[in-house]
C-alpha cells in the first residue's frame, strides 16, 4: 500500500451525482491524503489523521497539489478515418453545417473514409486519439459508432472500441449510433430518405446489432443507442420509433437534440427514460422543466458551437435553476469539435455557459459518469 499525502485539496465529490445548485459542492477535504492498494483507493481523509492511522506504510508527498477524479467524457465520436479540415474554410465562406452535409461533406465524407478503412487502420488512428485523451486527464470516455451507416462498418467500429477498451487504461462506454445520418444508398435523386432508413434501422439493424453483441461481447451489457434528432436529420417521430424499438430490445438510450432547432427531443428523452439528452442549445423552457423532473442527464457540448462559430450555447443557468442534472463533454469528432482535452471544455463552459469552476468540475466528473 502507498499513502499519498499533503494534497492542498482533495475533491472527493462524495454523495453521488448532483442536481442544480448542489453542483457547487465538491466535498473537499483540505490537506487530504489517500491510501492506495493494487491501484484502488481504500481509504482517504485529512493528512494528519491518515498518517497517524497508517504510520508504517510507504508514502508519497503530493506537495500541495490538488487531487480530483479523472475526467469523464460522456459524448464523443472518436472512431473515424480521414479528415475534414477543408470544412473549416467552407464555414468561413458562409456554409452551414447542413449545407456541407447535404453537399456530401460532413458526416457522409467521414462515412466514405471509415467504410474504406481496415480494422487495423481504424484501430491505429483511434488508439492514438485515446492515448492523447488519457494523457489530458480523461479516464473514462463514451464513444459512438455512426460513421458506417451499414451493418458491416458499424460492427467494425464496435470491434475497434471493444478491442481498445481491453488494451488501454482508459475505460470506454460504447454507443451504437446507426441513426447518425442517411447513407448514400438511401438518397433518392439527391434527397435523403429518412423514412426508409428509419425502417431499415428498426427492422434489420437494431436486431442484428443485438444478436452480434450477445454473441461477441457478452456478458458486457448492451451498448447505448443514440439518434441525431434534428431538422434536416431524423424527425421527432422517426427518433421516437428508433428509440422505442431500441428500448424494447433492451438497449439503454441517448439522443442528440436541439443543436440547431427545438423539436422536443429533450422531452422525448425524459419520456423514454434516456440516460442522457445531448447538445441542448435551442431547448425550450418547457423541455428543460420536463427534463429536470427526470433522471435524464442534460449534456452540454460547448466545443461544438465554438467550432461552428455560433453564439448560442447550452443554457446551463436555466438547467441548474430548474434542478436538472448537467454534464459536460467534448463531442470529439472530425468536423465540428476535434477536441481531446476536457480542460478546454471546462474553460469554455465558464466563459460561454457562465458556469462556475466547481460546477464544471462536477459536470465533468460525477455527473458525466451518470451520463
Amino acid at each position: 500500500m502507498t499513502l499519498y499525502h499533503s494534497a492542498s485539496q482533495m475533491l472527493t465529490l462524495a454523495g453521488g451525482p448532483r442536481r442544480g445548485l448542489t453542483m457547487h459542492d465538491l466535498a473537499i477535504i483540505e490537506n487530504g491524503a489517500i491510501l492506495v492498494k493494487d491501484d484502488k483507493i481504500v481509504d482517504l481523509g485529512p493528512t494528519p489523521a491518515m498518517r497517524e492511522k497508517y504510520p508504517p506504510e510507504p508514502s508519497y508527498d503530493l506537495q500541495n497539489k490538488v487531487i480530483l477524479p479523472g475526467f469523464v467524457d460522456p459524448h464523443t465520436h472518436i472512431v473515424w478515418a480521414g479528415e475534414r479540415a477543408m470544412e473549416f474554410e467552407m464555414r468561413l465562406a458562409g456554409k452551414t453545417y447542413m449545407d456541407i452535409m447535404n453537399a456530401g461533406g460532413g458526416i457522409l465524407s467521414t462515412v466514405k473514409a471509415t467504410r474504406s478503412a481496415s480494422f487495423e487502420e481504424l484501430t491505429q488512428v483511434t488508439e492514438q486519439r485515446l492515448k492523447r485523451i488519457f494523457a489530458n486527464g480523461t479516464t473514462t470516455i463514451e464513444a459512438k459508432t455512426g460513421y458506417g451507416l451499414d451493418i458491416d462498418t458499424e460492427i467494425k467500429m464496435l470491434q475497434v472500441l471493444l478491442h481498445l477498451d481491453q488494451k488501454l487504461p482508459i475505460d470506454i462506454a460504447i454507443t451504437f449510433m446507426g441513426a447518425h445520418a442517411t447513407p448514400p444508398e438511401y438518397n433518392k435523386n439527391g434527397t435523403p430518405d429518412y423514412d426508409a432508413y428509419t425502417q431499415y434501422q428498426i427492422k434489420q439493424v437494431l436486431p442484428a446489432i443485438k444478436t452480434w453483441w450477445q454473441a461477441n461481447a457478452s456478458p458486457r451489457p448492451l451498448p447505448f443507442v443514440d439518434v441525431f434528432c434534428e431538422k434536416g436529420a431524423f424527425t421527432l417521430a422517426q427518433s421516437r420509433q428508433i428509440l422505442t424499438t431500441a428500448k424494447e430490445l433492451g438497449f439503454p438510450l441517448k439522443i442528440h437534440v436541439d443543436e440547431f432547432e427545438n423539436l422536443g427531443g429533450a422531452t422525448l428523452a425524459a419520456q423514454l427514460d434516456a440516460t442522457s439528452s445531448d447538445h441542448m442549445v435551442k431547448t425550450s423552457d418547457t423541455d428543460i422543466h420536463t427534463l429536470a423532473q427526470s433522471e435524464t442527464v442534460a449534456v452540454g457540448l460547448p466545443g461544438t458551437p465554438f467550432g461552428l462559430a455560433h453564439t448560442e450555447y447550452t443554457p446551463a443557468k436555466k438547467l441548474i435553476e430548474a434542478n436538472a442534472y448537467l454534464a459536460l463533454a467534448t463531442d470529439c469528432n472530425p468536423g465540428t469539435s476535434w477536441c481531446e482535452d476536457m480542460t478546454f471544455i471546462l474553460a469554455l463552459a465558464c466563459r460561454q455557459m457562465k458556469m462556475t469552476p466547481p460546477q464544471t468540475i462536477t459536470a465533468a466528473t460525477i455527473n458525466a459518469a451518470k451520463a
